[in-house]
């Protein structure tokens, strides 16, 4: 018995790891059409060590978005320990404003064993570091075992989009059959990890899954009858060059990604909603499987509003910028609700909040249903125990 539960223990991580294994050899066997020149560019760590007019270059630079000139001293990659002159665009996106000691960086190419340095951005990945560090010490602080198990379950849930569910739309999978998949493994490996292989953890998972699915199908049809397509994005140009050097399927990128982005919130309601009837059927066994559904209704019902604003704020707080440029420009109201960016955000929240709501019944039904099987399967037990 000792045996059979320390198996079950720690099977869950060998089968999580088999599924990343797998995920990466997929990975590692798609070929990807070359889109940029080969230049012999490589972006490597650096550190301003000179700067012979540094305040006035500075000042110039912000006043302007004047190139600055500096030398760098190469951190990384094969010329590490070099210096190299350099130059600094002190743009909004690019180039960084540089003073001596300030960490960037840069891109590097070489002809005929010249190197050309130019300074792309500051060196923010100390930062980044620092910043995961604090967010997943927190996690496993305070959630303890589950806490581990869900740093887990995240960095699983960015594997599996990254090296499965864009390279599968990227060789001309179908990106909603992608996304289903993705959605599908994801939902599995995040519950069996946080709750393991039980009632209420199978009940979330199918709850996700149908709601998740839900989602996707109704943003499907209002973009046909709204006449929204994949092709109305942002960066469509960069999107079609891509298309035409891959088997990807623009027009489906679009509600496809609105399952991706749906997952976190409808796999929070799910788990809320059959943790809680579960638990009540812990403490009312003869709790009928009516009652359940009704009870898995109400415990839903204050989580829908919160979570559906969770979703719009969210998809608000991503457009912050266009709706501020509708506010400013004063656009008229015919405009903005016509605009493509206006209708694909609103498919977007409305969409992903309609697959939560959905979720809460969906989810009660399938906990109504397990839950009372389980008891009818105790009863009938029982009673051949008694016969015997």
């Amino acid at each position: 018995m000792k045996k059979k539960k320390s198996f079950y223990k720690w099977g869950k991580y060998l089968i999580v790891i088999g599924i990343t294994l797998l995920m990466f050899l997929f990975y590692r066997s798609v070929e990807r059409v070359p889109l940029l020149a080969d230049d012999n560019m490589v972006f490597v760590k650096a550190v301003v060590v000179q700067n012979d007019h540094e305040d006035e270059q500075a000042q110039a630079s912000l006043d302007s978005g004047d190139t600055q000139q500096v030398v760098l001293e190469i951190r990384s990659g094969a010329h590490k320990g070099e210096k190299v002159d350099a130059y600094s665009l002190n743009g909004y996106l690019y180039g960084a404003n540089c003073k001596v000691g300030t960490k960037v960086i840069a891109s590097l190419s070489e002809y005929d064993g010249m190197l050309s340095a130019n300074v792309y951005n500051y060196d923010r990945e100390a930062a980044i570091a620092v910043l995961l560090a604090v967010f997943f010490g927190l996690m496993w602080l305070v959630g303890g075992k589950k806490g581990f198990n869900s740093i887990l379950a995240l960095i699983f849930t960015f594997v599996a989009v990254i090296m499965m569910y864009i390279p599968m739309m990227y060789i001309g999978v179908s990106p909603f059959i992608a996304a289903t998949i993705t959605v599908v493994i994801i939902t599995l490996v995040t519950f069996i990890l946080i709750a393991d292989f039980q009632m209420k953890s199978i009940g979330a998972m199918l709850g996700t899954i149908f709601g998740v699915i839900v989602s996707g199908l109704i943003a499907l049809v209002f973009g046909h009858f709204g006449h929204v397509t994949g092709f109305n994005v942002d960066d469509i140009e960069n999107l079609i060059y891509v298309g035409q050097n891959s088997r990807l399927d623009i027009g489906g990128m679009l509600f496809s990604g609105i399952l991706i982005a749906s997952l976190g919130a409808v796999m929070d309601v799910a788990m809320s909603v059959s943790t809680s009837l579960h638990e009540i059927k812990e403490q009312r066994s003869e709790i009928t499987a009516k009652e359940i559904f009704k009870s898995g209704i109400n415990i839903g019902r204050d989580m829908i509003g919160t979570m559906s604003n969770t979703l719009i704020l969210a998809y608000v707080g991503g457009s912050l910028g266009l709706v501020m440029i509708i506010y400013a420009y004063s656009y008229q109201m015919h405009q903005i609700l016509n605009m493509y960016s206006i209708a694909i955000e609103i498919m977007r929240g409305v969409a992903g909040t309609i697959g939560i709501i959905l979720t809460v019944p969906i989810t009660s039904l399938i906990m109504s249903v397990l839950l009372t099987r389980e008891k009818k399967a105790v009863s009938e037990n029982e009673q051949k125990c008694e016969c015997k």
